[in-house]
């Protein structure tokens, strides 16, 4: 077989998937939502979150009884377990494109976002991001990759600022887990810090697979840091406070998005108290839709939602609404309607810039008090 004729036969075979995403019977159109997510290992907690947040906006749209140009639509699942390992998550993009899904939610981990969009782009079927906040994912010029929650410019920006201009931290210590998401929410950080006049006094890092962080925090120790911002996942963060408080550190301890959440607390324990988290968005209870998105994820799962979940659920619905206004669940017709959309979410307002971003984000600084996170401030973009 030539090149040529085994890129035609490529092509065909992706025309030929695509349509197999709205699949018919019973004279039912079968509609797949694609989800890529880390089911298994350290992150499989967030990553289920993410899935179940999908989910119950599926089981919501299937007792809709919604229809597409007239034809009667079934919703279904297509979940992948990526691992937050970049390679798998190249494999299961490809898998989930074989499957014939309409469109994808996902990435937990901006590591395996970066490579995988590509994937879904070749063939465009569009991405929704509830949790990936690098924001260089919606800078590679796919034309079909949308986030609705604030990339690390805008939280790890706030973050920055707020410390030097509000806290007052003269000395600001850093540290990530050297993944994508770790390092580009420290390197946000620490422009916004410049910028406000602040000053770094000492950048250390660790692996994301770390769970000692001693030598880091001597050193953190030695440096007489006012503040440290830590940029990686809910877990390890836990095992850094609680490693701080064990060496009698003063260190006002300032996390990046998606810590503050009940795995942070139980890990970390009484160590947790006074501990601050930057999270996306605004507190979920303060919205007209939040709380009640809330109550009904505590009915459906019987535990509480964690940081993606609202999110995850936000994004399935602006796909579902997209193909309902467009009559279609084909990319090429609906795409243009995820592009123009306007929906008030369980997480806010939800619309898109030009790259796909989400227009107007805030995040919300919380505090440990009384071993409950609470909300302290929401600043949203200028």
């Amino acid at each position: 077989m030539t090149d040529f004729a085994r890129r035609l036969l490529v092509a065909g075979l992706n025309a030929i998937l695509l349509t197999l995403a709205c699949t018919h019977a019973h004279g039912q159109q079968v509609v797949r939502i694609g989800v890529s997510a880390p089911l298994t290992g350290l992150n499989a907690a967030n990553g289920k979150d993410i899935e179940n947040g999908v989910r119950l906006a599926v089981e919501e749209a299937n007792a809709q009884a919604i229809r597409l140009d007239g034809q009667a639509v079934r919703f279904e699942l297509a979940t992948g377990d990526d691992q937050s390992d970049p390679r798998i998550g190249v494999q299961v993009a490809q898998k989930l494109v074989d499957d014939g899904v309409a469109a994808v939610i996902g990435y937990y981990n901006s590591g395996v976002a970066l490579p995988a969009g590509p994937v879904f782009a070749r063939v465009g079927i569009p991405v929704i991001h509830p949790a990936a906040t690098n924001p260089a994912i919606t800078q590679q010029g796919l034309g079909t990759v949308f986030r609705i929650i604030p990339d690390d410019a805008q939280n790890s920006g706030n973050a920055g600022r707020f410390v030097v201009k509000v806290m007052k931290a003269h000395r600001i210590a850093v540290m990530d887990d050297r993944t994508a998401f770790g390092h580009g929410a420290v390197d946000e950080f620490k422009k916004a810090v410049v910028a406000a006049g602040g000053k770094i006094v000492i950048a250390e890092y660790a692996s994301d697979k770390a769970v000692e962080f001693s030598a880091q925090l001597t050193n953190i120790r030695a440096a007489n840091a006012d503040v440290l911002f830590f940029a990686g996942l809910d877990n390890q963060a836990a095992l850094v406070t609680k490693r701080m408080r064990e060496l009698g550190m003063r260190t006002q301890f300032v996390g990046s998005g998606g810590i503050a959440d009940s795995i942070f607390l139980k890990i970390a324990g009484p160590a947790a108290e006074g501990a601050m988290a930057w999270e996306y968005g605004r507190p979920r209870d303060s919205l007209p839709q939040g709380r009640a998105f809330l109550q009904k994820f505590r009915k459906r799962f019987g535990s509480d939602s964690l940081s993606y979940a609202p999110f995850a659920y936000d994004a399935t619905w602006v796909v579902i609404l997209a193909m309902k206004s467009a009559g279609s669940a084909k990319p090429a017709n609906y795409v243009p309607a995820v592009r123009a959309t306007q929906y008030e979410g369980v997480t806010g307002t939800i619309a898109f810039d030009g790259d796909g971003e989400l227009r107007n984000p805030a995040s919300t600084l919380y505090q440990v008090k009384g071993g409950r996170w609470q909300a302290l401030t929401t600043i949203a973009a200028e």
